[in-house]
């Protein structure tokens, strides 16, 4: 029976030789299937390229290309060797498969020996030695594959990633990735899926419980269908996970269920879908395999995958290149003879020598071990309208962004959290979270009311969410203990239980390196609450308290000085002396009226406002007067208008004015609620005053309280003084009107919308807060909830007495006028003298100075007339022609 069938086929083969003028090319596919499948995708793909290319005539315009298909069971490589072997006594230029490695290396080594190429297109590893001169793989070279992973993770900036590997040949493609380590900073745990068990839940559960959220998996596109819906029921489809599939098949699965969940997924694609020949192939190979059986589970229907691509495109290459081959003859060949085909080498290099555009892109074969190495791969990525490409990587050139179209440009911020649905963390603070009163019963959202409540409403109009709003399981904002777990909004957020963190939630820097935060929405500082000081009572001297003790001291010196100038330049000027006789013109005694104690009384007069009876007649004690006229006006009027204000403000006595009286006291407690920011900030400062106060606070049980409420009970109830935002203090003094706040800021912080770290939402809430600030909403949200009632108005600001600082500039105008008083009462004397050397021809210098002893006495008002002196007594100081006495006569009396 063996022989007939041998005969046969020598028969059928002697016959095609025959038929030169009609060349047909035989190719021979073996393919292995599977218990789940009728019929192999590549077996479908083989067969649909042959039809192909015999309907296009100007591709083979002279041959016929035909093919030879043997199934055999996977694994089996001791039959694919038998049908090989067959096929190759029936005359084929080309042998297409098996796919598995054990049956691949056995009829690689069949079709090695008798020089007929073998084509491949799965990925296989080539040995070191490898001496396979007729084996062809158009599946991309496993190096390029391996850069290429490398480069993605470098594009996406990982950190800390985990690989997920099926078989041994994921590490090989990952070996780029693992040797990165030391160049990149990047952390990397390997895991491997449990061969023969499709149930990876206990794997993903712990992923997700170390908080894995960078994952690689190396698999099949099966396996990752499989992955698919596990990570979906473990609840790891959200938009923190960014998984990266290393299968060349991510866009034929069906991922229409994990469109909408938020999730990063990004994989590679082979298929060139941007060239039209290419999508009318592929529409064509659809509206084949509508009335095929169906097709595995997980994939799209009707869908090409990357294998039935490149055994497409790998057909195609065999017409190509027998394009070029001339006097080509197919022979029959014996696997026991060793006989080679004789024209398996120049087909061979034919065959690398072909270049072509097919559905794999561009096609380019290495001379020397026949591995496709010059390709792109498209990097894509799962979005809510399918999955696009969003890179372009090249084995040669490496990674290139695509541009967005304009359409993508345009496209608002809202659109990736439009129809989401966001868990909302808070705690009940007020005016921030408030229990809303109301007679009828309240369920969800509608339950709280608040400023976080209109800021999240705000939010969610920009962007186009929805929410749900939970309150803290523990009622705790989030700190970290002695271990470095953390408790509250915080733990929520860490743990993915929320995705965003709506409250009063300060920014700080061991915060901020768990989770993120959006830009504040709110500035604000750390400050001190306390009980509003009682008034003190005026006392008897109160009347005092406008002037500072300086000024006073300084008024009075002011009055005694200016007294004594005045008297001294008074008995200085000669037109201050008067004759007081005045019916006798004869007389020798004249008059001063500024005696010491006048000069004094004129001082306090125009201090009192009330004037004397002695007024200044010459010019330089007027300018004394009027000097000190205006420096009382001015004295007298400030201390009126600021004794009004000492008279209609009440004096507070407060027993500390900041945080340093606070710290440098042990009477007064105080203390912040425990486990917030402002305990955190106590707890890491470096400034010696705060480290003071927070080994105050640790070392007392009672200074730190749970919440806001329970520290305003102490504040008013007890000798307590709480430290916390001011923004709460502006709240709870707004409606409390025994409560105040104590100095100024201690620091300078913000609240912020919390999220994840890696949360997508970070950005677009940070843009709609942003964009609240600009439209002043934040602003008009915030008197909305701040403004209370209201407390009685007072100026609680203390009048201060006046200094130096204030009217110091008119005891310089004083000085000024005493000083040029001075000088004007010396010109005066200078000139009377001079007046009086007219009666004399010479006027003595003693006659001078005896005359200045006299004006001089402090004790006496009145002195008598100076008489001639004789020029022989001593030398003349002012010497004049003496005057006709006709001249002289009307003024000798007068004179002083």
């Amino acid at each position: 029976m063996e022989h007939r069938k041998r005969l046969f086929c020598y028969i059928v083969v002697a016959a095609e030789l025959c038929l030169a003028s009609a060349q047909v090319l035989r190719i021979g596919g073996i393919f292995e299937t599977r218990e789940s499948e009728l019929v192999s995708m590549d077996e479908l793909a083989f067969k649909f390229a042959v039809n192909n290319i015999n309907r296009n005539k100007t591709l083979m315009p002279n041959a016929t290309l035909t093919y030879d298909i043997q199934r055999i069971n996977i694994f089996d490589g001791f039959e694919a060797s038998r049908r090989v072997c067959d096929q190759l006594a029936l005359g084929v230029v080309a042998v297409f498969g098996p796919s598995h490695s054990s049956s691949v290396s056995a009829v690689q080594s069949i079709c090695n020996a008798l020089e007929v190429p073998h084509i491949q297109t799965r990925w296989k590893h080539p040995s070191v030695d490898n001496k396979d001169t007729f084996f062809i793989n158009l599946y991309p070279e496993y190096t390029a594959i391996a850069r290429a992973i490398l480069d993605v993770v470098t594009f996406f900036k990982w950190r800390k990633l985990t690989v997920v590997y099926e078989d041994s040949t994921g590490l090989m493609r990952m070996q780029e990735l693992i040797k990165a380590p030391a160049k990149l900073n990047l952390k990397i745990r390997i895991r491997q899926l449990n061969p023969g068990n499709q149930d990876a839940r206990p794997l993903l559960k712990e992923l997700k419980k170390d908080r894995e959220f960078f994952i690689i998996f190396d698999c099949s596109y099966r396996t990752a269908s499989e992955l698919l819906k596990q990570l979906s029921s473990m609840g790891m489809m959200t938009e923190y996970y960014h998984f990266f599939f290393t299968t060349l098949d991510l866009f034929a699965l069906d991922l229409e269920p994990y469109r909408y969940s938020g999730v990063n997924m990004t994989g590679f694609r082979l298929l060139n879908f941007d060239d039209p020949w290419v999508a009318s192939t592929i529409d064509k190979w659809s509206s084949d395999r509508v009335q095929a059986p169906k097709q595995e589970s997980g994939l799209m229907e009707g869908v090409m995958t990357t294998d039935a691509a490149l055994m497409f495109d790998a057909v195609y290459m065999v017409a190509v290149a027998s394009q070029r081959a001339t006097q080509m003859t197919v022979s029959s060949l014996q696997c026991h003879r060793h006989k080679p085909w004789r024209f398996g080498p120049r087909f061979m290099n034919l065959f690398k020598e072909a270049q072509w555009d097919g559905l794999t892109g561009h096609i380019v074969l290495n001379k020397t071990d026949g591995l496709r190495r010059d390709f792109d791969l498209d990097i894509i990525s799962l979005q809510e309208d399918g999955t696009a490409r969003v890179a372009v990587w090249n084995s040669y050139r490496g990674m290139k962004l695509m541009e967005k179209p304009n359409r993508e440009k345009n496209t608002n911020v809202t659109d990736s959290l439009a129809n989401r649905t966001l868990i909302v963390t808070t705690i009940q603070e007020n005016p921030y979270v408030m229990v809303k009163k109301s007679e009828k019963e309240l369920v969800g959202n509608d339950r709280y009311e608040g400023y976080c409540m209109d800021l999240l409403k705000e939010l969610s109009n920009i962007l186009g969410f929805t929410y749900e709003v939970r309150l803290v399981g523990d009622g705790k904002y989030g700190a970290q203990n002695d271990k470095g777990e953390w408790n509250g909004m915080v733990r929520e957020l860490i743990d993915h239980v929320a995705d965003l963190a709506v409250a009063p939630l300060t920014i700080t820097y061991v915060r901020e390196k768990v989770i993120d935060f959006s830009k504040p929405f709110m500035t604000l500082g750390i400050s001190i609450l306390y009980r509003k000081p009682n008034g003190t009572n005026p006392g008897v001297f109160s009347f005092l308290n406008p002037l500072s003790p300086d000024i006073w001291m300084y008024v009075l010196l002011a009055c005694t000085g200016v007294s004594c100038v005045l008297f001294v330049i008074a008995r200085f000027t000669p037109y201050e002396w008067y004759n007081p006789h005045a019916c006798n013109p004869s007389s020798t005694l004249v008059q001063n009226n500024f005696t010491l104690l006048n000069s004094f009384w004129f001082g306090i007069g125009a201090l009192m406002r009330q004037g004397s009876e002695v007024m200044p007649k010459a010019l330089s004690t007027r300018i004394v007067g009027g000097i000190w006229w205006f420096f009382t006006l001015i004295i007298i009027s400030s201390y009126t208008a600021n004794l009004a204000a000492f008279l209609t403000v009440e004096r507070m006595d407060a027993p500390i004015d900041s945080a340093d009286d606070l710290a440098k006291q042990t009477r007064i407690e105080y203390g912040a609620v425990r486990d917030g920011s402002t305990m955190t900030f106590f707890k890491k400062s470096k400034i010696s005053t705060y480290e003071k106060m927070w080994a105050f606070m640790s070392s007392r049980k009672t200074a730190l309280v749970k919440n806001n409420k329970e520290g305003i009970t102490r504040v008013l109830t007890t000798d307590y003084a709480m430290l916390m935002e001011s923004t709460s203090i502006e709240y709870i003094s707004q409606r409390n009107c025994n409560l105040t706040q104590i100095g100024g800021l201690i620091d300078s912080k913000g609240y912020g919308v919390g999220t994840p770290i890696g949360s997508p939402y970070r950005d677009k809430i940070t843009i709609a807060i942003l964009q609240l600030q600009e439209e002043g909403k934040l602003h008009m949200m915030k008197e909305k909830w701040w403004r209370g009632n209201g407390c009685p108005e007072e100026d609680n600001k203390e009048a201060n007495a006046l200094g130096v600082e204030n009217i110091g500039g008119i005891f310089i105008v004083l000085a000024a006028g005493l000083v040029l008083s001075v000088f004007v009462a010396i010109g005066e004397f200078i000139y009377k003298a001079r007046r009086n050397a007219d009666i004399e021809e010479c006027a003595s210098f003693g006659a001078v100075m005896e005359e200045l002893g006299r004006s001089l006495q402090c004790y006496k008002g009145v002195r008598s007339r100076s008489r001639p002196q004789s020029a022989t007594r001593s030398p003349c100081i002012f010497c004049q022609p003496k005057r006709s006495a006709k001249r002289d006569g009307g003024r000798g009396d007068s004179s002083a």
